[in-house]
């Protein structure tokens, strides 16, 4: 029978396994340290006595996820594909920024929500990661870099709202101060737009950043880029937005991938400037990464500018995303779920 793995095992789990173990409570806080300064071995847990140890290793271990291939580039970007205990892959990016290192982070193998622009949909969901597979993708990260990573962005493959109970535990358990210590202000989630999800998430009240993928607010455009457009439409979408800026008064960022001859025109802009005037926000411009799957052209630099320019008009705060990692498939759109062009 196969052991259970200790890395993404919250304090709740680890006090049900002391007790068992009629060990006294404070064990418990000693696992979970050693657990999450990113040990490989349940014997490095050098103040837990080693009948303990041994005990613990009749039921659990401990699995890191394993490097498969890093890949850098010259504006210290580095992907790099990590294989799951059951062989499959995933990939996280990490930048390095003046103001500290952010990791981009998958939340499940694959994605089933099939946005057009988006490598990560390509081969639809194989399945969900824990709670520990996204931990340790910081942990191994920051072995790596040989740094703290200060900033965690649920941006990689996968919808995180897809996957919400492992996600909601890994934002937990990233942001516990005898954990990683992250500060949820520090955490970003972005989601395609699962209507019933962002209201379940608002209800809980995180101090979280929520960023929507919204690429267009025309209901027939959007639904040709993104598909969960087809189910939920842009009314319901900007409802359940309105919800959660009500619920957590934190602000919303609305992420808007230009494509040229399709997204990028004035006319676009000014709508939505009309639909977001008014409403807790910031847009997010991201000139459209390149896949081999997809033909889409990056929108003209004239085009974002005046975009910008349109949205602003409407007091909209708007910034146009710095381009970071594309050279290595790294950047928005661009990570799958395998080998693939590394």
């Amino acid at each position: 029978m196969q052991k259970r793995n200790l890395v993404g095992l919250d304090l709740n789990d680890l006090n049900y396994i002391i007790r068992n173990l009629n060990q006294p409570n404070y064990r418990a806080k000693q696992l979970f340290q050693w657990i999450y300064k990113g040990i490989y071995n349940i014997d490095e847990m050098q103040n837990i006595p080693k009948n303990i140890r041994e005990k613990i290793k009749n039921n659990f271990e401990i699995y890191r996820l394993r490097v498969v291939k890093k890949h850098q580039d010259s504006e210290k970007t580095i992907k790099i594909l990590f294989a799951l205990q059951d062989n499959n892959i995933i990939e996280s990016v990490a930048m390095k920024y003046d103001y500290g290192n952010t990791i981009c982070i998958s939340t499940q193998v694959g994605c089933n929500m099939g946005c057009k622009f988006c490598a990560s949909t390509v081969d639809g969901k194989i399945r969900n990661l824990t709670a520990g597979e996204m931990i340790d993708q910081i942990l191994k990260m920051q072995e790596i870099i040989e740094g703290r990573i200060s900033n965690v962005v649920l941006m990689g493959s996968g919808e995180p709202l897809d996957n919400f109970t492992e996600v909601l535990k890994f934002i937990k358990l990233v942001n516990h101060p005898l954990s990683l210590n992250i500060g949820q202000r520090h955490i970003t989630l972005s989601t395609c737009g699962i209507v019933p999800k962002i209201y379940e998430l608002a209800n809980y009240n995180l101090q979280i950043n929520l960023s929507i993928s919204l690429h267009s607010v025309n209901e027939s455009k959007r639904k040709e880029i993104m598909p969960i457009g087809n189910k939920y439409n842009i009314r319901e979408l900007m409802d359940a937005c309105t919800y959660y800026i009500n619920k957590t008064n934190r602000r919303i960022t609305f992420e808007y991938a230009l494509i040229k001859g399709e997204n990028d025109t004035e006319k676009d802009a000014i709508e939505t400037g009309k639909l977001l005037s008014g409403i807790l926000c910031h847009v997010n411009l991201i000139p459209i990464n390149p896949i081999k799957e997809k033909n889409y052209e990056k929108a003209h630099e004239r085009s974002i500018l005046l975009f910008k320019e349109k949205l602003e008009a409407f007091g909209i705060p708007t910034t146009i995303r710095k381009e970071m990692g594309s050279s290595i498939n790294a950047a928005c759109g661009q990570l799958r779920i395998g080998y693939l062009d590394l």
